[in-house]
Protein backbone atom coordinates (compact mmCIF):
# COMPACT_ATOMS: atom_id res chain seq x y z
CA UNK A 1 0.00 0.00 0.00
CA UNK A 2 1.04 3.21 -1.26
CA UNK A 3 2.44 5.16 2.38
CA UNK A 4 1.57 8.84 -0.28
CA UNK A 5 -2.18 8.73 -1.65
CA UNK A 6 -2.89 10.84 -4.58
CA UNK A 7 -4.96 14.17 -3.05
CA UNK A 8 -6.52 14.23 -6.49
CA UNK A 9 -8.41 10.78 -6.06
CA UNK A 10 -11.10 10.80 -4.04
CA UNK A 11 -11.60 7.37 -3.19
CA UNK A 12 -8.76 4.52 -2.92
CA UNK A 13 -9.89 1.27 -2.83
CA UNK A 14 -6.28 -1.61 -2.44
CA UNK A 15 -7.06 -5.25 -2.35
CA UNK A 16 -5.63 -7.90 -0.76
CA UNK A 17 -5.80 -11.63 0.33
CA UNK A 18 -5.39 -12.13 4.48
CA UNK A 19 -5.94 -14.87 6.77
CA UNK A 20 -8.20 -16.04 3.82
CA UNK A 21 -10.13 -13.42 3.09
CA UNK A 22 -10.17 -10.70 0.51
CA UNK A 23 -9.44 -7.35 2.56
CA UNK A 24 -10.71 -4.18 0.22
CA UNK A 25 -8.61 -0.91 2.42
CA UNK A 26 -10.61 2.19 1.02
CA UNK A 27 -9.48 5.53 1.80
CA UNK A 28 -11.20 8.95 0.71
CA UNK A 29 -14.54 10.56 0.43
CA UNK A 30 -17.48 7.90 -0.78
CA UNK A 31 -19.72 10.61 -2.30
CA UNK A 32 -22.29 10.51 -5.56
CA UNK A 33 -18.86 11.18 -7.44
CA UNK A 34 -17.01 7.99 -6.64
CA UNK A 35 -19.85 5.69 -5.21
CA UNK A 36 -19.38 3.77 -8.57
CA UNK A 37 -16.09 2.54 -7.62
CA UNK A 38 -16.85 1.26 -4.26
CA UNK A 39 -20.02 -0.28 -5.58
CA UNK A 40 -17.81 -1.79 -8.41
CA UNK A 41 -14.95 -2.88 -6.28
CA UNK A 42 -17.49 -4.56 -3.86
CA UNK A 43 -19.76 -6.85 -6.49
CA UNK A 44 -16.56 -7.79 -8.20
CA UNK A 45 -15.06 -9.26 -4.39
CA UNK A 46 -18.60 -10.83 -3.65
CA UNK A 47 -19.35 -12.10 -7.18
CA UNK A 48 -15.93 -13.00 -8.36
CA UNK A 49 -13.50 -12.94 -5.30
CA UNK A 50 -11.83 -15.84 -4.33
CA UNK A 51 -12.81 -16.10 -0.49
CA UNK A 52 -16.11 -16.07 1.09
CA UNK A 53 -15.53 -13.52 3.43
CA UNK A 54 -14.86 -9.95 2.04
CA UNK A 55 -13.59 -7.31 4.46
CA UNK A 56 -14.13 -3.79 3.60
CA UNK A 57 -11.93 -1.75 5.74
CA UNK A 58 -13.18 2.00 5.86
CA UNK A 59 -11.18 3.43 8.88
CA UNK A 60 -9.79 5.92 6.46
CA UNK A 61 -12.81 6.43 5.12
CA UNK A 62 -13.10 11.05 5.43
CA UNK A 63 -17.01 11.12 4.02
CA UNK A 64 -19.90 8.77 3.87
CA UNK A 65 -22.83 10.02 2.06
CA UNK A 66 -26.10 8.29 1.91
CA UNK A 67 -25.56 6.96 -1.80
CA UNK A 68 -22.45 4.93 0.07
CA UNK A 69 -24.62 3.57 2.82
CA UNK A 70 -27.13 2.71 -0.06
CA UNK A 71 -23.90 0.47 -1.77
CA UNK A 72 -22.48 -0.80 1.73
CA UNK A 73 -27.12 -2.34 1.94
CA UNK A 74 -26.85 -3.60 -1.19
CA UNK A 75 -23.28 -5.10 -0.92
CA UNK A 76 -24.08 -6.90 2.21
CA UNK A 77 -27.84 -8.09 0.84
CA UNK A 78 -25.57 -9.28 -2.30
CA UNK A 79 -23.05 -11.34 -0.22
CA UNK A 80 -25.60 -12.64 1.89
CA UNK A 81 -27.37 -13.66 -1.50
CA UNK A 82 -24.47 -15.43 -2.48
CA UNK A 83 -23.45 -17.27 0.53
CA UNK A 84 -20.90 -15.11 1.70
CA UNK A 85 -19.94 -12.10 4.38
CA UNK A 86 -19.55 -8.95 3.92
CA UNK A 87 -17.84 -7.54 7.36
CA UNK A 88 -17.28 -3.78 7.22
CA UNK A 89 -14.22 -2.23 9.70
CA UNK A 90 -15.34 1.17 10.58
CA UNK A 91 -13.84 1.95 14.32
CA UNK A 92 -14.72 4.84 15.57
CA UNK A 93 -13.90 6.64 12.63
CA UNK A 94 -16.90 8.98 13.20
CA UNK A 95 -17.71 10.05 9.73
CA UNK A 96 -18.33 6.43 8.98
CA UNK A 97 -20.14 4.97 12.18
CA UNK A 98 -21.94 8.06 12.77
CA UNK A 99 -24.12 7.80 9.34
CA UNK A 100 -24.36 3.98 9.64
CA UNK A 101 -26.02 5.00 13.18
CA UNK A 102 -28.28 7.90 12.71
CA UNK A 103 -29.67 5.57 10.15
CA UNK A 104 -30.38 2.06 11.69
CA UNK A 105 -28.02 0.29 9.42
CA UNK A 106 -25.41 -0.40 12.53
CA UNK A 107 -28.61 -3.03 13.04
CA UNK A 108 -28.31 -4.54 9.37
CA UNK A 109 -24.86 -4.45 8.32
CA UNK A 110 -21.62 -6.55 9.84
CA UNK A 111 -19.53 -4.02 11.93
CA UNK A 112 -16.30 -4.63 13.80
CA UNK A 113 -13.54 -2.15 15.48
CA UNK A 114 -10.74 -3.70 13.03
CA UNK A 115 -9.38 -5.82 10.13
CA UNK A 116 -7.68 -8.55 13.08
CA UNK A 117 -11.35 -8.74 14.59
CA UNK A 118 -13.60 -8.68 10.98
CA UNK A 119 -10.97 -11.84 9.84
CA UNK A 120 -11.92 -13.61 12.90
CA UNK A 121 -15.12 -12.54 13.23
CA UNK A 122 -15.39 -10.76 16.58
CA UNK A 123 -18.25 -8.25 16.47
CA UNK A 124 -18.59 -4.74 17.86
Amino acid sequence: MDDHPDPTVALRIDRRVLDGALVLAVAGEVDLDSVAGLAAALTDAVDRGPCEVVVADLSTVTFLGSIGLTALLGATRRAEAAGRSLHLVVDANRPVIRPIEITGLDLELVLFHTVEEALHGHTR
